[in-house]
């Protein structure tokens, strides 16, 4: 069976590695003697979200793209506009054709707030800059690429808290009244693509302990994974 035609199961499998992955490597700190290191070590440990690289990688070779096109593991830097290159998680190169590139981000609490700033800046940036060199010819003469931002973020109390926002001079706009971060998210991820910034968006939600066993939540169908694939495997085929 194809990857994208049992997706449910296939994204619950990347959850439960992404769980797995954080609690092995905060326990090897914590046997090391840097337990004091507490939750950044499983944030720099890296590794955490190759379950979903692959993942998206196995989609896009079922296409039709042939494996040496398909690039997760080195060779992911991309030539920028404000900055000579950008590294991204997953990109598709054909006949010298950028075919596709993947952003995979995560989060998790128990502090969301700084954090949440840093990645919707960094989205953002990422977009603006792979555009921007895109139009002043830095690649593929005209042909736009799938440009793909995919997001997994702890399903907690401290991010389904509602959050006052800050307004000393004017007000936010009404869907930030009171939302939560997982609100946020879900209203970030859908602006990304409404915006064009990127081609597709997938947002998906999990619980520290649940998620070891695969469970995950899609907050919104919009959004969600099955629509991602797909969206990504009819841009990949135009190109297989």
């Amino acid at each position: 069976m194809r990857a994208i035609d049992n997706i449910g199961k296939e994204i619950a499998a990347a959850v439960s590695f992404y769980w797995n992955a954080r609690k092995a490597q905060k326990e090897k700190q914590i046997k090391g003697g840097k337990s004091d290191a507490g939750l950044r070590s499983t944030v720099t440990g890296g590794a955490q979200l190759d379950g979903f690289v692959s993942l998206l990688a196995r989609i896009i070779e079922e296409v039709g793209i042939a494996p040496e096109c398909i690039f997760y593991k080195k060779l992911l830097e991309l030539p920028g506009f404000f900055r000579p290159t950008k590294e991204w998680d997953l990109l598709v190169i054909k006949d010298k054709m950028l075919v596709a590139a993947i952003e995979t981000k995560s989060q998790v609490g128990p502090s969301f707030g700084n954090n949440f700033n840093n990645r919707t800046e960094e989205a953002m940036g990422s977009a603006l800059d792979l555009w921007t060199a895109f139009r002043e010819g830095a690649f593929n003469g005209g042909t736009s690429p799938f440009l793909g931002y995919f997001f997994m973020l702890e399903d907690c109390d401290a991010s389904n808290k509602p959050v006052k926002a800050k307004e000393p001079h004017y007000k936010v706009l009404p869907e930030f009244v009171g939302a939560s971060y997982m609100r946020r998210y879900e209203l970030f991820c859908r602006k990304l693509v409404l915006e064009r910034h990127y081609t597709s968006a997938a947002f998906v939600t999990s619980k520290s302990d649940s998620g070891l066993d695969g469970v995950y939540n899609e907050p919104a169908h919009d959004i969600g994974v099955a629509k991602f694939a797909t969206t990504l495997a009819a841009n990949i085929g135009a190109f297989a």
